[in-house]
């Protein structure tokens, strides 16, 4: 820590901090376009082909931060409008083609440098070779002061043309009937990526500028489904990445470039292990969570079949699913604490809540297996397993569109009876087809209900006739000649008789 304490006692300390912070900021924010995109290897390719204008510039200006700046981003819009007219207008594959630009102007680069260190001047190959690897004690007050001009620019235009650039991400063919032109958008971030790869060269250098790029962003991604703040998580933690590995590299006398790249992906390893919707940790409970949920259902419905054949208990259950005991007692609490059932001993009593809840998932199955043998043309034998795995996951609301499309079915392809549902009449006036005739029934299943169809005109016994069905509502032809509409709300709640 004294180490730590006089090295801050430096001017250079404190410039090399903040060039440090700024890159991470600005790679962090600009990288979340760049991995939506799927345009890592370009950032990649990018970082390497900027070595050519780098050696150029060195030659006409010397070790000037503008003129290097100058040279690598014409070097990098190079190799951005190269690597996109042989992906657009050569048979060449995405990766071959940044692979065959970026691998050309690198190696451009390295004859470059080895050409000057042959002359007499060679002293100054050791600055260009920084920019491989990075050196940011070597950064001067014009470097920062670049650098803050590059980060406010790049900034800038991520507030201003944000709507664009998530526009073209998302939904490219959208953008377009806006009169978004996409390519525009997509030389214009090649741009912002030039720029912001030069101004990372003497903190981490080309080779590590991808990581920079490319690794806060991937870990923000997982951190949030918001783009906004995703760029902002990003932003932190290319930020934090760079001030601890800076820090890091200053305790352990190491190189600063790498030791901020593997502070970054430490960051991402923490994300990918405990990020709330998408970690490995989290993933690894939801699906124990699951698995019980599964569980405790299967256990629910086997209660009722065995409740049906009237031996339900304890060891027959045990019996039929294969748990160990202790698993069993755990969801027979389960169940228990929810009312579903009561246990005493080996006694276990299915209550009228539980065969509801029970026949909910009875119903789920067999209407599933309805649906994969009249629409899916599968036959009897292959249907059960995927029934029995889906019959957890269907809501309510997908259930009723699937009993639905299938003409509300008696029987599932078993000649098992399906379940009503609960809370629905025998025959609801929403299943009548167009000019089919019927009459309202006697028994409904609420006084709302019927109150409802007196202040319509459809009392008990009344004749009527289905002569038009609306997205809506449902147009009735009374026997007497009045015309009645119906909302489909309540059609599906009145009783008829056909």
């Amino acid at each position: 820590m004294d180490q730590l304490y006089y090295f801050f006692q430096l001017d250079l300390a404190y410039k090399a901090l903040a060039a440090s912070a700024m890159v991470g900021m600005m790679c962090g924010m600009l990288g979340c376009f760049i991995v939506l995109r799927n345009m890592a290897m370009i950032g990649d390719a990018l970082s390497h082909a900027v070595l050519p204008g780098v050696v150029v510039a060195f030659v006409l200006f010397g070790n000037t931060a503008l003129g290097i700046f100058t040279g690598a981003v014409i070097a990098g819009l190079v190799a951005a409008v190269g690597i996109t007219w042989l992906q657009h207008n050569v048979n060449t594959k995405n990766d071959a083609a940044i692979g065959i630009v970026f691998t050309a102007m690198f190696a451009l680069g390295v004859m470059g440098i080895s050409r000057i260190s042959k002359q007499e001047s060679g002293v100054h190959v050791p600055d260009l070779t920084d920019f491989l690897f990075g050196n940011v004690l070597s950064v001067s007050s014009q470097d920062v002061n670049l650098t803050i001009g590059i980060m406010i620019y790049v900034l800038l235009s991520i507030i201003i043309f944000y709507r664009y650039f998530f526009a073209t991400t998302f939904q490219p063919v959208i953008a377009e009937t806006m009169g978004i032109s996409t390519k525009v958008i997509h030389y214009y971030l090649m741009l912002l990526l030039s720029v912001a790869v030069v101004a990372s060269l003497t903190t981490v250098g080309v080779i590590m500028v991808v990581a920079m790029l490319i690794t806060p962003a991937a870990t923000a991604l997982l951190l949030t489904d918001r783009l906004h703040w995703a760029v902002g998580i990003s932003g932190f933690i290319g930020v934090l990445a760079a001030v601890v590995g800076f820090i890091l590299a200053v305790i352990f006398e190491t190189t600063p470039g790498p030791a901020m790249t593997v502070v970054a992906t430490l960051f991402y390893l923490l994300a990918a292990l405990f990020a709330p919707k998408r970690g490995i940790v989290f993933r690894f409970f939801r699906k124990r969570k699951l698995q019980r949920k599964i569980e405790v259902e299967d256990t629910l419905k086997q209660a009722l079949k065995l409740n049906n054949k009237g031996v339900l208990s304890f060891p027959t259950l045990l019996e039929k699913l294969g748990l160990k005991k202790s698993a069993l007692r755990g969801h027979l609490n389960n169940l228990s604490r929810d009312g579903f059932i009561t246990v005493k001993n080996n006694e276990v009593v299915l209550t009228n809540s539980g065969q509801q809840e029970a026949t909910k998932l009875v119903r789920a199955h067999r209407l599933w297996e309805t649906y994969l043998v009249q629409e899916m043309g599968l036959t009897e034998e292959q249907i059960h397993e995927d029934a029995e795995k889906y019959e957890h996951l269907l809501t309510e609301e997908i259930l009723d569109e699937v009993d639905q499309k299938l003409g509300f079915p008696a029987t599932d392809p078993h000649g098992s009876p399906i379940p009503k549902k609960s809370g629905i009449p025998d025959f609801p006036l929403i299943n009548l087809k167009l000019l089919q005739n019927a009459k309202i029934a006697q028994q409904q299943m609420n006084e709302h209900i019927t109150a409802q169809l007196w202040k319509l005109g459809l009392l008990p016994n009344t004749t009527f006739t289905i002569k038009k069905i609306e997205d809506d509502s449902l147009e009735l032809d009374i026997i007497n000649g009045k015309k009645v509409k119906l909302p489909k709300q309540l059609a599906k709640q009145v009783n008829v008789l056909s």
